[in-house]
């Protein structure tokens, strides 16, 4: 039996107060219940994953690296990073396993500043809107990727 599918799911700044940061905008879940939320998903789906937060843009930019030839695909919610990070971008750029960019608002909704992405020209693909079940929409997704490769 193969190995599971290491996927990385990486959270940028102010997420680690979720639950208490504009709960209007993002919910009262914190971080915690959704990697709770997305252990569940990930061990229904056969995956293991690893979640991490980080308000720094070097650090983040580290676990990407790590993503060369450590994860099969990873989930980012770059944050605020989003709309700012050409080193994100450029991290991301060298990892050739799925990306998805994931955002629990509907950037689009807020903000003219936020519906810019550096992340989206390098991602798979993108969720945005669906709160904190966004998380396990990107793990069903990255499934449906995995298992296309996987027949190719």
């Amino acid at each position: 039996m193969a190995d599971p599918a290491k996927i990385l799911i990486l959270n940028g700044p102010n997420l680690n107060l979720l639950g208490i940061r504009e709960p209007g905008i993002y919910g009262r879940e914190t971080l915690a219940d959704i990697e709770r939320r997305c252990a569940r998903k990930a061990k229904a789906l056969g995956f293991d994953i690893t979640m991490r937060q980080s308000n720094s843009e070097g650090e983040l930019i580290n676990w990407i690296h790590e993503a060369v030839s450590e994860w099969s695909a990873i989930i980012i919610n770059p944050a605020a990073y989003t709309h700012t990070s050409v080193a994100i971008m450029d991290a991301l750029k060298l990892v050739s396993c799925p990306i998805v960019e994931v955002h629990i608002s509907n950037v689009y909704q807020r903000e003219t500043f936020r519906h810019h992405s550096y992340v989206s020209p390098v991602a798979t693909g993108v969720i945005c809107g669906f709160g904190p079940a966004g998380y396990e929409l990107a793990l069903e997704a990255i499934s449906g990727l995995l298992r296309k490769k996987e027949e190719v």
